[in-house]
């Protein structure tokens, strides 16, 4: 371990903790999109003091951008002595709604027992902490430096990034020659290393009937009955199927080693925005929406297939069956490879910290790698992060604050090495 490093870390402990809290203040809430902007008024402001320079960038005309809503993203960059390559840390500032059932303020960032509570304390506002005191750190032990260091705070991570960092991709600020390397904050343990993610297709499936009178049903087709055959054909054929696939990749938990489809939701009929009885009507629409997670050795033109062959069949063999599908977003499943410079450096760190070797895993669902991969075109890019990935969207999140300060000292340390060359 580098001492010098590890103690500039330490010394930072109180800042890490009150950053965190400051972070945890701020109720960015997705949707709507609640205090993206002074969220990323502050970070900018808390990285001009250390030198950076900062931009902030509103994700125009992307999904849910409104004036009263922005998609306001900070991107900070501090220069080195010369020139080199950059290194980029990417944290998105947005969480979920906070939901039922937690014992203290979600947005006071109560400290408690070693740990920090409060929504997006663990996903991902400890992981966007902890890389501004590497940075930090690293600045003060290191300053002639070559290349560059970027932080960005990103919006919208938790409904798919497009007016975070997939908006930011596609104006260049995660491609060559800007950056280099990306290392992605979020709560994958500290001693493990996510290198990539399953892929996703999201997908809308409507079943068409014709309206009649609830009390004549023979008149009309009630298009629920279709949904219904859709999900029994799912149930009996789809999900054994996907059962049986298993992937080289190492996903993890365990039971994401396979492919998966989550039925998200059902809508057909009588409307839930009324108040008082219902009206006696056959529905002549139902729509479902799924989420497949598909894996490296699987084709999206084959798992969409899977699905269209049994809407096709029951088409064919149910009377009056018509259906419509709409393609939501399709993702491609992610892994960088072991040697990759950014993992490389990472596991370094871990090694010198932990004593130990890293693990190396695939996380289940998508992050925002995703649009650094397909945008950028920037595949040296991983995530590492402190936290527990099963805390987070929990009541009661938390993150240790000397998982924090682990984690700190391994980016630091992944800084040293892919920055001066040496280990």
């Amino acid at each position: 371990m580098d001492e010098k490093l590890s103690r500039a870390v330490e010394k930072r402990r109180d800042d890490l903790i009150a950053l965190t809290r400051e972070l945890i203040r701020f109720p960015t809430i997705n949707p709507p999109g609640e205090a993206y902007t002074p969220c990323a008024e502050y970070l900018a402001k808390r990285l001009q003091k250390i030198g950076f320079e900062t931009q902030l960038i509103r994700g125009e005309g992307t999904p849910g951008d409104t004036d009263r809503y922005p998609r306001t993203n900070v991107v900070a960059r501090f220069d080195g002595r010369t020139h080199g390559q950059t290194v980029h840390f990417n944290s998105h500032i947005d969480v979920v709604d906070t939901g039922e059932g937690w014992t203290v303020d979600p947005f006071e960032g109560v400290v408690k027992d070693g740990k920090i509570y409060g929504r997006g304390a663990c996903d991902m506002k400890g992981g966007l902490a902890s890389s501004i005191i590497a940075a930090e750190a690293f600045l003060e032990v290191y300053p002639d430096f070559s290349g560059a260091i970027e932080i960005s705070g990103t919006v919208d991570e938790e409904s798919g990034g497009f007016g975070g960092v997939a908006y930011l991709a596609s104006k260049g600020f995660f491609s060559k020659p800007r950056v280099d390397h990306v290392i992605i904050p979020e709560p994958l343990n500290k001693d493990r290393i996510c290198l990539g993610h399953r892929g996703v297709w999201w997908a809308e499936i409507e079943t068409k009937g014709e309206i009649a009178h609830g009390s004549m049903p023979f008149l009309g087709d009630c298009a629920v009955r279709h949904m219904g055959a859709v999900l029994d054909a799912f149930e009996k054929e789809l999900f054994p199927a996907l059962d049986k696939k298993v992937t080289r990749m190492p996903v993890v938990p365990e039971g994401a080693r396979r492919s998966t489809m989550n039925i998200n939701s059902i809508h057909g009929g009588q409307t839930d925005d009324y108040s008082g009885l219902p009206s006696p009507n056959v529905p002549d629409s139902c729509r479902l929406t799924i989420d497949r997670r598909f894996l490296l050795e699987e084709d999206i033109a084959e798992v969409k297939r899977e699905v269209i062959s049994i809407l096709d069949r029951l088409q064919w063999e149910r009377p009056k069956f018509h259906y419509n599908i709409r393609d939501i977003m399709e993702v491609q499943p992610l892994m960088t490879e072991r040697d990759a410079p950014v993992v490389t450096a990472v596991a370094e760190g871990i090694r010198s910290v932990f004593g130990r070797e890293p693990d190396y895993v695939i996380s289940p669902g998508t992050y925002d790698q995703k649009h650094i991969a397909r945008i950028g075109l920037l595949h040296d890019c991983i995530a590492y992060g402190p936290g527990i990935l099963d805390l987070a969207h929990r009541p009661d999140e938390y993150v240790g604050i000397e998982d924090m300060i682990e984690s700190a000292k391994v980016m630091a340390l992944g800084l040293k090495v892919l920055l001066t060359g040496s280990a």
